[in-house]
């Protein structure tokens, strides 16, 4: 079964729109949990509008599935894992000042550099994702950085599934064919709902896990969190 792991930095968004601590960071990821994600997810930016950096720090203490820490190996960044260890790093090309991931890594132009990110974060005991669009050149390419998995990224596939759900999952399905040839778990995440994630989980092989924040958050909203976890599970059976 394809896990689950809820990114809580909507959650962190809106604790720091009033500056207090409700709600309270480190009792969501609890209650995450306890409904049913099987994973945490949350992604420290340099300016830190969302997750903090000692909101990670606090959540290694609290997390009992795995914590999955996203972002650009920045300095600040490589020191911040190297001090919580994560179960999982995700590698990601975002700027400091993107709203949003908006792009995979280019692996062939970046090999060196991650050759050496990646072999720092497995020397301390990391899992290592290297965040990709559907590309089956950088797929073949990640091969070499010694990651352990990529994340397809699914903005593309979740704007066209609406208007034709094959032909949005089509280089998804090349590229995630291609991961499982060459040894390489798969991850995926980005824009994916209640309406577009079944189709993804049916037709990626070897899907291990998708993160998902935004819509699940919006979800939660009208449908409770608790029950909004695990319908979203219930998309990934």
């Amino acid at each position: 079964m394809t896990k689950l792991s809820v990114n809580i930095n909507k959650i962190a968004t809106l604790r720091n729109a009033r500056g207090h601590n409700r709600p309270d960071v480190l009792q969501v990821a609890r209650d995450c949990e306890r409904f049913g994600a099987q994973g945490i997810t949350v992604h420290p930016r340099p300016d830190e509008r969302h997750i903090r950096y000692q909101d990670v720090r606090d959540l290694r203490q609290i997390v009992t599935t795995e914590l999955n820490v996203e972002g650009n190996p920045t300095p600040d960044f490589m020191d911040l894992v190297r001090e919580v260890r994560p179960e999982q790093v995700t590698l990601v090309p975002d700027a400091p000042d993107a709203i949003t991931s908006n792009a995979g890594w280019d692996t062939i132009t970046h090999q060196i550099y991650l050759i050496g990110v990646v072999t720092e974060l497995k020397s301390i005991g990391c899992r290592v994702s290297i965040f990709l669009d559907p590309d089956p050149a950088m797929v073949k390419a990640a091969v070499a950085t010694g990651t352990d998995r990529i994340e397809l990224y699914t903005e593309d596939y979740a704007r066209l599934y609406p208007q034709d759900p094959a032909q949005a999952i089509a280089p998804y399905a090349v590229a995630a064919t291609l991961a499982q040839q060459l040894g390489l778990g798969l991850n995926a995440g980005h824009d994916l709902d209640l309406e577009n994630l079944a189709y993804l989980h049916q037709n990626l092989p070897g899907l291990a896990e998708v993160s998902i924040g935004h819509a699940l958050v919006c979800d939660a909203l009208y449908y409770g969190l608790e029950n909004t976890i695990q319908l979203y599970r219930r998309q990934l059976r």
